[in-house]
């Protein structure tokens, strides 16, 4: 936790400042359909005031150890949700969401009015110890027309639990599975595997971390329905990408 310069008093006021003054900015990352290049989705990611070197990890980090992580995961989605207003009603918005979060009343009363426009991303800062609390959590949500999506797949065994468990409409496959996958053969077998579990279970498979024209094409030849990265669309002002 990089929170030196204030002293955990000072960092706890400061992250309290952010979520009461509504300071937390979203710049949009596209999610591309590779097939037709259309944008599925736009994945809100959030900017922090930058009188503070903390990065957007090290911002929800902090406030996690703090005992206010809750309130700026929050606050970001708050954020997001401002500008669901301006994204094609064709368009979904993905936000990001923590299992310790998407169990809250606060978080269902934020999501649960847009839900028929949304993609729950779950992340995994945390273990989840009651599945079970959040599988109907979520399943709340997708009677109101949300997805789920697990991010980060590939990276870790708590993913596959997540999987198994959560039974999402969208799998993530990890950036360290895209990148050089045309390179390394046990990325390319793990790729096919997911795309052959997706369409037994029929959830989307998308990949991260899209960098390079080789990448994306292997990715399409191996049935990849979805992708998202710098060679497809870097985050932005939303407007910029509509634009």
């Amino acid at each position: 936790m990089r929170s030196h310069r204030f002293g955990r008093l000072g960092a706890k006021a400061r992250i309290r400042h952010v979520c009461a003054h509504a300071e937390v900015e979203t710049v949009f990352q596209p999610l591309i359909k590779l097939e037709s290049n259309e944008c599925f989705a736009y994945e809100a990611l959030s900017r922090f005031p930058d009188d503070v070197e903390w990065t957007t990890s090290e911002w929800f980090a902090t406030a996690r150890d703090l005992g206010e992580g809750a309130a700026l995961e929050l606050a970001a989605i708050r954020a997001a949700l401002g500008h669901l207003d301006c994204i094609p009603p064709e368009t979904a918005l993905a936000i990001n969401v923590s299992p310790a979060v998407a169990v809250t009343d606060e978080f269902f009363q934020l999501a649960a009015p847009f839900a028929h426009r949304l993609i729950i991303e779950l992340t995994e800062h945390e273990p989840v110890d009651d599945y079970a609390t959040v599988v109907d959590a979520l399943d709340d949500l997708r009677h109101l027309g949300a997805r789920i999506a697990i991010d980060d797949v590939g990276a870790g065994f708590a993913s596959l639990r997540h999987i198994l468990r959560l039974a999402p409409d969208i799998v993530k496959l990890d950036l360290s599975l895209t990148h050089g996958i045309e390179n390394g053969s046990g990325a390319h077998a793990l790729t096919s595997a997911m795309v052959g579990f997706a369409a037994d279970t029929g959830a989307l498979i998308a990949a991260e971390g899209i960098e390079t024209r080789a990448e994306l094409e292997l990715l399409r030849k191996l049935g990849i329905d979805h992708g998202q990265g710098y060679f497809l669309g870097r985050p932005g002002p939303l407007n910029a990408h509509l634009n």
